[in-house]
């Protein structure tokens, strides 16, 4: 196994080329505050490129904790740095905001990004993965397998723009809701890590096809894996409730700050002189006078 092996995947760059020019085409025409974001979308198609052209591109079909590796990279790690670079934010400005606050606020919008909808999609992902007949197609067909990487890198941005929600989002909910599903989410990633260590072997008809005579045994191999999704996934989940952490700090600093202009507003009006006649003062006098 080389660790500095790298192969060319065809489908993989032409997602990456597809997405960094039109985030670069974007961020041309958007204003400095959005564009402080771009490190952050680098970051994130930089990740896309290790997980499919890098090592663990290379031996991702030949080791299952490789595959595990690139799984929590292109569900996980790219789709949070790819949302953190605020590509909706960037593209409204290039498009014109009222263009795309449509789309936004659409009913589909509202349902594709709902925390649900995006949470439900994430959890379920990898227990389909790798206890249905998927995981092996995958490993067997090139065309399987880069539809996988798609859709793991799609379901991993609609998570992270729903529970971020850095980005104009159809609704905001509180960020205390993110916290409590990612806690449902490290206990499911921790259930199937124990299934994967404990259960039976995963695609064992590809694995012995290959007849690969060097690494750890299948059993290692896999119980390796699940140690990866595991560990590594709660490590990955850590890190995202710390920045869900300051921005639940931010959204109630913001609620704390609109709280009291209203109630500066609410004394200021109660300050101001009262003028006409007493009964012009009190709403529900003044509403009966003008309806006779």
């Amino acid at each position: 196994m080389n660790p500095v092996s790298w192969h060319w995947d065809t489908g993989a760059a032409a997602v990456i080329v597809a997405a960094g020019v039109a985030y670069g085409w974007a961020w041309r025409r958007a204003d400095a505050t959005a564009r402080r974001y771009v490190w952050w979308f680098v970051i994130g198609v930089v990740l896309t490129a290790v997980a499919t052209m890098s090592m663990v591109g290379v031996y991702a079909t030949v080791l299952f904790w490789v595959r595990a590796l690139q799984v929590l990279l292109l569900l996980y790690a790219a789709p949070f740095f790819l949302a953190m670079g605020r590509p909706v934010t960037v593209l409204s400005q290039a498009l014109g905001h009222s263009g795309l606050d449509r789309v936004v606020a659409s009913r589909v919008a509202r349902l594709a990004a709902h925390p649900a909808t995006t949470s439900a999609a994430m959890l379920a992902t990898p227990w389909l993965l790798y206890l249905t007949p998927w995981y092996s197609s995958a490993l067997r067909y090139q065309a399987v397998a880069a539809a996988t990487n798609v859709l793991l890198l799609l379901i991993g941005f609609a998570y992270f723009y729903a529970r971020l929600q850095a980005d104009p989002v159809p609704r905001r909910y509180s960020q205390l809701i993110s916290l409590v599903i990612s806690i449902v989410e490290s206990i499911s990633d921790g259930l199937l890590g124990i299934v994967l260590w404990l259960g039976p072997l995963i695609a064992v008809d590809y694995y012995t096809h290959i007849d690969r005579h060097w690494g750890p045994s299948l059993r290692v191999d896999q119980s390796i894996g699940a140690g990866v999704l595991w560990l590594l996934g709660d490590v990955l989940g850590v890190a995202f409730i710390v920045v869900l952490m300051r921005f639940f700090s931010a959204d109630e600093s913001s609620r704390a700050a609109a709280v009291d202009a209203e109630l500066d507003r609410a004394d200021h009006d109660e300050a101001q002189p009262v003028s006409g006649l007493w009964w012009e003062n009190d709403p529900q006098l003044r509403e009966r006078i003008r309806r006779t």
